[in-house]
């Protein structure tokens, strides 16, 4: 059995930047919620659409919420996983919506609109 490696802060990055899909985690008042959910990095932020009336929509601006992304290799019982905890904030700062629509816009599988862009900083 392989033992766990910590990764550095820029191998943790890259493999962040990598991927397309995670899950995060929040807290309500009905408990906490683990959401899947399509993102992109974009600068020094997680990067995720959603809609304003959803359960991150209406719980995670402002709080602490977990992100996590990773690979597993079953077969070879081999994987990774980049965990990054944080305050979501709404961006909507036209400037820094412009820059997410350029570099790489997350694009949800789920059907409905997605207007709001919560980050979470690395």
């Amino acid at each position: 059995m392989l033992e766990p490696v910590e990764l550095s802060v820029s191998e943790a990055e890259a493999l962040l930047r990598s991927g397309v899909t995670g899950r995060v985690a929040v807290s309500t008042p009905k408990g906490p919620h683990i959401l899947p959910v399509n993102y992109s990095v974009v600068g020094d932020c997680v990067v995720i659409r959603t809609s304003p009336y959803s359960l991150l929509g209406t719980h995670a601006h402002g709080t602490t919420v977990a992100f996590e992304t990773d690979v597993i290799d079953h077969e070879r019982q081999r994987g990774w996983s980049v965990v990054v905890r944080g305050r979501a904030e709404v961006i909507s700062d036209p400037e820094a919506l412009e820059q997410i629509r350029r570099t790489w816009q997350p694009r949800p599988w789920a059907s409905g609109s997605r207007t709001l862009h919560l980050g979470i900083r690395l």
